[in-house]
């Protein structure tokens, strides 16, 4: 599983962060554009089962321990 523990939920990016992978690198080995990637971190969009699955693949982690809310999420100033 990596650098993430086991019992730890991590963000999609910070999951990606801790692959040591830039967001180009990994959309490119999901199969995603670049765009595509930085919807799913920022929350403004959700990947189907099979990119889901993949996203597993690359990051060595489970869909049930990543996080697909921006990190700011329900923060107002």
């Amino acid at each position: 599983m990596g650098k993430i523990p086991d019992n730890m939920r991590v963000s999609l990016k910070t999951a990606r962060e801790l692959n040591g992978l830039k967001q180009s690198e990994a959309a490119k080995l999901i199969g995603v554009s670049t765009d595509t990637l930085g919807n799913y971190e920022r929350g403004k969009s959700y990947p189907d089962i099979p990119i889901l699955r993949r996203i597993e693949e690359v990051y060595g982690i489970p869909y049930d321990r990543l996080i697909f809310l921006p990190l700011d999420f329900g923060l107002t100033e």
